[in-house]
């Protein structure tokens, strides 16, 4: 009989063949939701409620901030659809990172992700309960386990069912960040209804008023908004065109990081002097006040549980099919490659969802204990593994024959050189948690957390080589 990891070797991707019950259906996503995917997976509840907070680190200059950990953001996209457009599989960067770096590095980025997301789908939840539970005067943790029971199910029925519910959840978000921008335009124009010109609020009382390290500050902050961009590289596996859809949204992220993120922030900075921008809630809700919209607040406040349960649903797919890859590398039990007649991996989906359930458990057993170690564990790890991304194309693009790069459909540009400066520059980021007092602790737990998946991998590795011999 032959092991989950030779199963998995001829059969990296999980959904072109493979015995029955180990192989996901290709075709269940269709191209307008890999492209609702691809729009609404950066736009999360951080954006609008957390981007008053950053606001008044960097004061104007968050447009600064923003725009450096777009650009940084942009650049990793690019060099993961390289290789994504090339060689599409259902691991992504996991499969990229273990041939470009060794099965290690497959193995650590793999479980880091993984645990990163389940992590947020547990937050999310939290998010969400608190939200319902404020609206009809009920314990919130009720309702965190019943968006967790809602969303699990819909991610059971079938790979379609996920991306019909995130493609009417990400279409909310898009529709009100689109009405924000339109709206926004007009009135710092002078044009909307009792408005006047006021483009100059963003420059009224200086503009890096807090020293050039709180652009910086704001930059560690903001990229963790934009972690989310890269699940269309693994939802595109189970697409009919995987590299097309890849392609595609590869070739976007740049004008919607600019436009939702950049755009939106520069907007709030001219609707309202940034002194007077909210901090502890939505900055969004503030400006469709000043609009003369009536409702704005409780307008938001749906928007941002809308946008809570899009990144639970997604995380609890890119969670799952996360964990479905690592087991088709017999990294992770064999079992969690099963699927349904459906082709949904329901034990990968039914794992990953425990662990949320524990976790939302632990914020009402042990806020400040348990769910606050889960959280920020999980803190630096987006960073982790955007480092590995980078890595893996630079190692993958310098083994290529000419004839392989100029086959490749999407390039990154200025190789390795705009590569190598994105390294360096989240590197810089990794280290600039150390010196922020709110960021240190998420940074050492996080590299905690990933001192433990190198001693498991050795661990794995032996057990494997035993039975191996055996």
């Amino acid at each position: 009989m032959r092991s989950a990891r030779n199963d998995g070797e001829k059969n990296p991707q999980g959904t072109t063949a493979g015995r029955p019950g180990h192989t996901l259906h290709k075709g269940g996503l269709r191209q307008r939701h890999l492209t609702m995917i691809a729009l609404g997976g950066i736009i999360g509840a951080s954006l609008f409620v957390g981007s008053g907070s950053v606001i008044h680190t960097a004061g104007p200059a968050a447009v600064l901030s923003y725009a450096l950990g777009g650009v940084l953001v942009i650049f990793v996209m690019r060099m993961l659809g390289e290789m994504a457009t090339a060689k599409p599989t259902l691991g992504s960067f996991m499969e990229y990172a273990r041939e470009a770096l060794g099965e290690r590095a497959g193995f650590i980025v793999g479980w880091l992700y993984w645990y990163f997301w389940v992590g947020v789908v547990a937050f999310e939840a939290v998010v969400g309960g608190k939200l319902l539970g404020g609206w009809f005067n009920a314990p919130d943790w009720v309702f965190a386990l019943v968006l967790m029971f809602i969303l699990t199910a819909t991610n059971l029925l079938s790979a379609r069912s996920f991306g019909e519910t995130e493609f009417w959840l990400a279409s909310i978000k898009v529709a009100t960040i689109i009405v924000f921008l339109s709206v926004g335009a007009l009135f710092v124009l002078g044009l909307w209804p009792g408005s006047q010109l006021s483009v100059a609020n963003i420059g009224q009382h200086g503009f890096i008023v807090n020293g050039g390290f709180s652009i910086l500050q704001g930059v560690v902050v903001v990229i963790f908004s934009y972690f989310g961009a890269e699940i269309v590289t693994m939802a595109a596996a189970e697409s009919e065109q995987p590299a097309k859809a890849v392609a595609k949204a590869t070739n976007t992220v740049l004008w919607r990081i600019l436009l939702f993120y950049v755009g939106s922030v520069a907007l709030l900075l001219m609707i309202t002097p940034w002194t007077e921008i909210p901090s502890n809630s939505s900055p969004f809700a503030a400006a469709f006040d000043k609009f003369g919209l009536p409702a704005a607040g409780q307008i938001m406040n749906v928007v941002v549980l809308t946008a809570a349960l899009s990144v639970l649903n997604s995380g609890l797919y890119t969670a799952s099919r996360m964990l479905f890859a690592l087991a088709n590398r017999g990294w992770a039990p064999g079992w969690a490659r099963d699927c349904n007649s459906r082709g949904v991996p329901w034990k990968a989906i039914l794992l990953s969802t425990i662990v949320g359930y524990v976790a939302v458990a632990m914020n009402y057993v042990s806020p400040d204990q348990v769910f606050s170690f889960i959280m920020n564990s999980a803190g630096a790890v987006a960073l982790f593994v955007y480092v590995i991304i980078a890595l893996s194309q630079l190692s993958l693009r310098s083994r290529m024959t000419d004839d392989e790069k100029a086959a490749l459909g999407l390039k990154m540009w200025l190789h390795p050189w705009l590569g190598i400066i994105t390294v360096v520059g989240i590197v810089v980021i990794i280290f600039s948690m150390s010196l922020i007092e709110s960021t240190r602790t998420q940074l050492w737990l996080s590299l905690i957390s990933l001192g433990v998946l190198l001693v498991a991998y050795s661990i794995t590795q032996r057990v494997r080589h035993r039975r191996a011999r055996k």
